[in-house]
């Protein structure tokens, strides 16, 4: 785990000089559904990459990667139709502080007395770092901190052949970021990074990594006492409020499927959906079945009726992706300026 010591010299983080980006901001649904954003598609450039893309729409790289099967992330190509995938379904209630979904890759901040939720892609554990599943709080606050690496950290890093060194000062190429959430459990972490790219893979050694934008941005708006929750749901079910069933699937996180059966937590997971809204669908259970074996990162219909998730993709009005690239050395710990769109002469000449 990582042991954080604070700076000598602690400065203020200025958002103005940081332009930094904005998280995914939703109302809450109307009672009846659980569903919030809607999916995209834009035109890649021959200069994009999946990741520029991701990042832009505050996706991670687990999500991309699943919506856009067979096309290279980092060399798209020119007239590529990406999907973006900006539809989620909220996690289970209750909607209360940061609720972090560890096989989903991301967190929900549901702010007290407010009528939105905010949605970020977090970094999470490799496989011998397992988090603690259950309910913390946010203890502090930390502007630029230094990382002191733990030894058995060390030893690993060597043995992997990626040596470290045993102290990071402040500063952007520190794994820590520029900002970071102290939550009450040991050593744990939500921080930025100095490997955005990273956002949505298995990086950390148990903290949760985010856009440096989006640190800025969560490192305003939470206060010490905010609540944390970690859970495991490889599956959500969700409804739109007209009638449709779907369903959210993700590889399930060994450290906490051991023993269990993936199918049976998929019909463990709508049976509770059915029981809390007091109703039953028309389940189509084979394509549950098709969701387990493999895992799709976004809202899949269910049930028979409506139209499937290929042909919602295959309505949507693909729009060009008109943002300069966020270039190599935005894979730092400092966030870049927000990406500005580029000039009509480029559009027409990608």
């Amino acid at each position: 785990m990582k042991k954080l010591i604070l700076s000598a010299a602690i400065a203020t983080v200025s958002c103005a000089a940081c332009a930094p980006g904005q998280a995914a901001e939703f109302p809450l649904p109307p009672k009846g559904s659980n569903i919030v954003g809607g999916l995209q598609v834009v035109i890649a450039r021959h200069q994009d990459t999946l990741l520029d893309i991701a990042r832009h729409y505050d996706v991670g790289y687990n999500e991309i990667r699943a919506a856009n099967p067979g096309v290279d992330p980092w060399l798209p190509g020119a007239g590529t139709h990406v999907v973006v995938p900006t539809q989620y379904i909220l996690p289970p209630k209750p909607w209360n502080g940061i609720v972090i979904n560890i096989p989903e890759r991301r967190l929900f901040y549901f702010p007290k007395g407010q009528n939105v939720v905010y949605t970020y892609p977090v970094g999470i554990f490799m496989p011998k770092w397992p988090d603690p599943l259950g309910s913390t709080r946010i203890i502090a606050k930390v502007k630029n901190p230094t990382w002191t690496v733990p030894k058995n950290i060390q030893e690993e890093h060597a043995k992997d052949g990626d040596p470290i060194p045993a102290f990071f000062p402040a500063g952007p190429d520190n794994p820590m970021g520029e900002l970071a959430l102290e939550t009450g459990w040991s050593q744990i972490f939500i921080h930025g990074t100095n490997k955005p790219w990273g956002v949505g893979m298995r990086v950390s050694h148990g903290c949760f990594h985010v856009y440096p934008e989006n640190e800025v941005q969560l490192f305003k708006m939470i206060s010490v006492g905010t609540s944390v929750t970690t859970i495991d749901q490889p599956f959500l079910v969700g409804t739109d409020g007209q009638g449709g069933l779907y369903m959210q699937s993700f590889k399930p996180v060994e450290a906490y499927t051991k023993g269990s059966n993936p199918q049976q937590r998929a019909v463990n997971a709508i049976s509770g959906f059915e029981e809390a809204a007091g109703r039953n669908w028309q389940v189509n259970w084979q394509q549950v079945i098709n969701l387990v074996n493999a895992p799709n990162t976004m809202p899949t219909p269910i049930t028979s009726a409506g139209p499937s998730l290929q042909e919602r993709i295959a309505a949507i009005t693909a729009k060009p992706y008109d943002y300069a690239p966020y270039g190599d050395d935005a894979n730092q710990a400092s966030p870049p300026p927000a990406p500005a769109p580029v000039e009509s002469a480029s559009r027409a000449n990608p």
